[in-house]
């Protein structure tokens, strides 16, 4: 008999044996966490992720993340606004019945970038300041800015010195109202205005204007409530407005949905003959409008 084997044989009714070395145990970590009696959890080893024991503060969009988006966007509609194409909110109904009030055009600010220049029929919106405005209007730096931020999403009304109006005649051009018809003539050619405001006449003053090089006449559709060339005949500079003043061209309307659509261009111009190359021989002359 083996007396050795039968010292070492386990007694059944004996106590358990000790909690086995950490440092010497080879069995599964799951298996040693199943077992052990409920506590605080146990500081994370090296092998553990933080992140996963971690609050979930870092997952999702924060406010800080959602701020810095907004920011973002904001900064990058300004840049389009002020590069390629603004919003523009129409105040008034001197274009009507083409846009009415509370219209949000797109104003083209690329369509007169790269040489071409506004031609007959277009509508633009323009800087009045020093034709139609003679003096920008002072106002707190701070509210200004705040407007001309929102102006320039379209959430606001334009600056007092932004004007939308179509253009009438270009430089060198002879506009002439009334013939004995009641309609324009530019360069000799009668116009036919199928743009105008029902029952308007295309205009209750008479007036002969020769257009300055570098120059616009322009003109509202709503003729017997639009405040244009005309009104500044007697001003400094004429009434007209400077190129270089306007802003873009009017190609989109935007808003309201129900009016989503592009401003229709017209041909009521296309047989205007050019200027003559030694210029007109009757100068600028005309009375105020209103």
């Amino acid at each position: 008999m083996d007396t050795e084997a039968q010292h070492t044989e386990r007694d059944p009714s004996s106590p358990a044996d000790p909690q086995p070395d950490p440092a010497s145990d080879d069995g599964s970590r799951s298996v040693r966490v199943s077992g052990a009696p409920e506590g605080p959890d146990p500081a994370p080893g090296p092998g553990t992720d933080a992140a996963e024991d971690a609050p979930d503060s870092g997952r999702g969009p924060s406010w800080r993340r959602t701020g810095l988006l907004g920011a973002v966007c904001v900064v990058f509609l300004l840049l389009l606004s002020h590069f390629v194409a603004q919003p523009f909110l129409i105040p008034s109904g001197s274009m009507e019945p083409t846009l009415q009030v509370g219209d949000r055009i797109l104003v083209n600010k690329l369509a007169y970038r790269f040489s071409s220049e506004p031609r007959r029929g277009d509508v633009v919106v323009f800087d009045g300041t020093g034709s139609f405005v003679q003096e920008e209007p002072a106002g707190d730096p701070v509210t200004g800015l705040l407007h001309d931020t929102a102006a320039a999403l379209g959430l606001a009304a334009p600056d007092e010195t932004d004007f939308v109006k179509r253009v009438v005649g270009v430089g060198g051009d002879r506009i002439v109202c009334c013939d004995t018809t009641g309609r324009l003539t530019v360069n000799g050619a009668r116009i036919q205005e199928p743009y105008l405001t029902p029952g308007d006449r295309p205009s209750d003053v008479p007036f002969d204007i020769v257009v300055p090089p570098g120059t616009l006449w322009v003109m509202g559709d709503h003729r017997s409530q639009s405040s244009d060339s005309r009104d500044h005949l007697g001003s400094p500079g004429g009434g007209v407005v400077p190129v270089d003043q306007v802003i873009g061209r009017a190609d989109w309307i935007v808003w309201p949905f129900g009016r989503w659509t592009t401003v229709t261009e017209t041909d009521a111009y296309d047989a205007v003959p050019p200027p003559p190359a030694g210029g007109h021989q009757v100068g600028p002359r005309g009375r105020g409008h209103g």
